[in-house]
């Protein structure tokens, strides 16, 4: 098994790989997208980092790091939103959604994490959840602001838009990713690019009026059930799978590694379930661990865990020491195993 960071696209510097290394990880998973800077950073269709060539210069840093790329994180929302609500783009979206998975392909990245939700991650809070007052995210309750038209995952792409977003159904939902796949995956089976699911976050049924795909743990199922080809794979987040009120966690994780459908893992721990919960340093939570990490081993994943997100430190550098102190575990708990 493997460790590696996910980071941010403003993290994608020699300074944050080194810091990986150092940390003991081989790997990284990038982001493209900056949420925080919304329609203010650089249209994806005129970034060059969305291209081939982009793509093959990040993997070309990262390796000269000593590291290797991993995957790619999500699609931007504003690349593929009409996939998501079943507007009128949707058909132009897709193209350049193959572009990209084949681009990547071509790149040598063998991995693209999605997740197929349109109101993406909402609903958390941010408080002094973790050992030692340490900050970090929650949920107290349910979402139920509706969404502005011209909206997704938190991120407005059409400024002009007037009015809310029509609620979709969870039918039509399953209906958009039925056709997501079966046009995307070919594509990528063709390009030796796995696209990995990503479950609900934080899984409730309905956020904002809108609703959730893989909320619970048999729907991972009915995503794997659609495709059976190596290519339709999970990102297997334990931190969500946690959150979530029915299923087995551990059995969960056994039966995707025995499948060979986890093409990464994230690794966190909560306490709790929605809709009120904390995400917790990683040896504090409701969550065993190094059972999970037995399970993963034992069914024979030989892929990358990233701990996703941490609790802030109280320090200078509060991500980094996070970041650090997981990373650290998950590595103590790797190498007691040898």
């Amino acid at each position: 098994m493997k460790i590696g960071l996910g980071l941010y696209r403003r993290m994608l510097d020699r300074q944050h790989y080194d810091f990986a290394a150092q940390a003991g990880c081989t790997h990284v998973v990038a982001h493209l997208t900056d949420y925080t800077e919304g329609t203010e950073s650089p249209h994806p269709l005129e970034d060059p980092l969305w291209t081939r060539e982009g793509m093959a210069a990040l993997a070309k840093d990262v390796r000269a790091a000593g590291l290797e790329l991993a995957a790619i994180e999500n699609f931007d929302p504003r690349l593929w939103h009409d996939v998501l609500i079943d507007g009128p783009r949707r058909r132009e979206q897709m193209e350049v959604l193959k572009r990209i998975v084949a681009d990547a392909g071509s790149a040598g990245i063998p991995v693209i994490g999605y997740n197929f939700s349109i109101a993406g991650v909402v609903g958390r809070t941010r408080g002094p959840f973790a050992r030692g007052g340490a900050i970090s995210v929650g949920m107290d309750g349910t979402d139920d602001t509706p969404m502005a038209a011209g909206e997704v995952w938190g991120m407005i792409y059409d400024p002009e838009a007037k009015g809310t977003l029509p609620p979709a159904t969870h039918e039509q939902l399953w209906d958009r990713v039925t056709r997501f796949l079966a046009e995307l995956l070919p594509v990528a089976e063709e390009s030796g690019v796995r696209l990995a699911a990503h479950p609900d976050d934080p899984p409730m049924p309905v956020l904002r009026g809108q609703p959730r795909l893989v909320y619970q743990h048999w729907m991972y199922q009915r995503l794997m059930d659609l495709h059976a080809g190596e290519a339709n794979a999970i990102e297997l987040c334990v931190g969500s799978l946690a959150e979530m009120t029915k299923g087995d966690l551990y059995e969960t994780v056994e039966r995707f590694a025995s499948q060979g459908r986890v093409a990464y893992v994230h690794l966190r721990n909560v306490v709790g379930t929605v809709p009120y919960y904390r995400e917790v340093f990683i040896d504090e939570g409701d969550v065993d661990i190094p059972r999970v990490i037995d399970i993963l081993e034992n069914a024979g994943f030989d892929g990358v865990v990233v701990p996703d997100h941490t609790p802030t430190m109280s320090c200078d550098a509060g991500w980094h020491a996070g970041m650090a102190y997981a990373l650290g575990y998950i590595r103590g708990v790797l190498q007691g195993r040898e």
